[in-house]
């Protein structure tokens, strides 16, 4: 039911404007005051407040310039006497949506908030719309190398089936993309798509995740929960990094692939679920299989459709094109223009290596639309790449020869903490673009006798 304020200081124009709303069955409040208003729009949402200009204490504008400073965005109907007609033309520029005249036709006041509460709806279908052409942004794949071609032929024969897809690549190259375009394109598109990341939930909870548990399965489990196959039913699961899965939650994934049903974590109620699997890994799945930390059985049922994402490196046709994308989409997020890539910062950019693949790319385009104050990326804005597509390696030692290993660590300490200050200290960023777990990189670190930020 739409909710309606109005807002005015005689009784008898609150009771009438009120008891006409009522009657055509909006839910109504009213108050007398501009502050009154303010606080009631603070603490209940209105679709409509009808706002007479002339109270006492803060008037009607001044009330209207509050809400929209304090981005409230009901839709704001002004009453105005007939001396007041341009201070109503006023409030229809400061976002108002129309006026009424006094003496008050109760007849044009219900036809004004019935217009009102359609232009809401249309603002809020508008809304939704935007977004979703927002996310289909950036979900986008983009680059016309022949790679990407390649990689977009298989999508589209992989993605109206319901055939299980292992997604192959190294670390930042778009796996989960590629996962959110199949499912975008399949039957299932209407239904949910559930991604999990397999490396980033502890082995005691992943279980409970995929799964759920029932009230009491263990300390912590106040009520039943679904988990994250019940949540796809009917849509998509996205496996990420299914290689880092322990070879116990392997195994009741393999029963679901195979039997399509499953119990929750301390239940005995089988439960079906009918949902696609897709799954990602940056791992060689066939040594973790020989190193026996794969099952070779999980591995057949999740690998029927396998698709190889390229690197950045290998398709560096695409980096102009994918930069360009990235400056669209952070120039709308942060409210700023798009910054033109010089042809000499262009012809760097192609030069550099991408270990963190187009992760670090986005990582790079983030940086410079915030630290570049001109509207073009010279070659020099782009230095801290390093002068041949990868950080400078450190000089060869003068003195006596070392050992291989020690001067292996000495580079491997020295490349990572270039990388750790290019993104300024952020120890997730960092992993990101070196293309290890965070875990492995905190003890690295601490290997190399420096103490992390985060641990200081």
């Amino acid at each position: 039911m739409p909710s309606i304020l109005v807002v005015d200081d005689e009784p008898g124009v609150r009771s009438s404007i009120s008891g006409v709303l009522r009657d055509e069955g909006f839910d109504v409040d009213a108050v007398g005051t501009g502050e009154e208003c303010l606080e009631r729009a603070n603490s209940d949402a209105f679709d409509v407040i009808v706002l007479d200009i002339w109270l006492p204490g803060l008037d009607g504008l001044t009330t209207l310039q509050r809400l929209r400073e304090r981005q409230i965005d009901s839709q704001v109907v002004i009453i105005s006497g007939h001396g007041n007609i341009e201070s109503a033309v006023r409030a229809i520029k400061m976002g108002a949506f129309d006026f009424i005249e006094k003496p008050l036709s109760l007849e044009k006041t219900v036809l004004v908030v019935r217009n009102a509460l359609r232009q809401r709806d249309l603002e809020a279908e508008n809304r939704v719309l935007r977004a979703k052409v927002d996310r289909q942004q950036q979900y986008t794949m983009v680059g016309e190398s022949a790679p990407m071609l390649r990689l977009r032929e298989q999508v589209a024969l992989a993605a109206p089936t319901n055939g299980r897809v292992l997604i192959l690549g190294d670390n930042g190259t778009g796996k989960e993309l590629v996962a959110r375009t199949i499912h975008q394109s399949s039957r299932r598109k209407s239904g949910p798509f559930i991604e999990v990341n397999c490396a980033a939930i502890p082995e005691e909870l992943i279980e409970s995740e995929l799964f759920g548990h029932v009230r009491g399965a263990f300390t912590g489990a106040v009520a039943d929960k679904p988990g994250r196959f019940e949540q796809a039913n009917a849509g998509t699961i996205f496996l990420d990094e299914i290689a880092d899965m322990s070879l116990k939650t392997q195994a009741k994934v393999l029963r679901v692939l195979q039997e399509q049903v499953m119990e929750r974590v301390g239940g005995t109620q089988r439960i079906k679920v009918d949902v696609r699997v897709l799954a990602a890994t940056n791992k060689d799945l066939l040594e973790e299989i020989r190193a026996g930390r794969f099952r070779e059985d999980l591995y057949f049922r999740l690998n029927v459709v396998p698709i190889v994402v390229p690197s950045l490196r290998d398709r560096q046709d695409d980096i102009a094109p994918l930069a360009d994308h990235f400056m669209a989409l952070l120039a709308t997020e942060y409210g700023r223009r798009p910054k033109r890539l010089a042809p000499e910062a262009a012809s760097r950019m192609r030069q550099y290596g991408w270990p963190g693949n187009v992760r670090e790319l986005r990582n790079v385009i983030e940086r410079l639309m915030i630290m570049v104050s001109g509207e073009t990326i010279t070659a020099q804005d782009l230095g801290f790449l390093g002068r041949d597509g990868v950080p400078d390696a450190p000089a060869a030692p003068s003195g006596p020869a070392r050992p291989l290993s020690e001067a292996r660590d000495e580079f491997e300490k020295d490349y990572i903490l270039q990388t750790l200050s290019a993104q300024q200290g952020n120890m997730s960023r960092t992993a990101e673009v070196l293309g290890v777990e965070r875990s492995n990189l905190y003890k690295k670190l601490r290997g190399f006798g420096v103490t992390p930020r985060s641990e200081k």
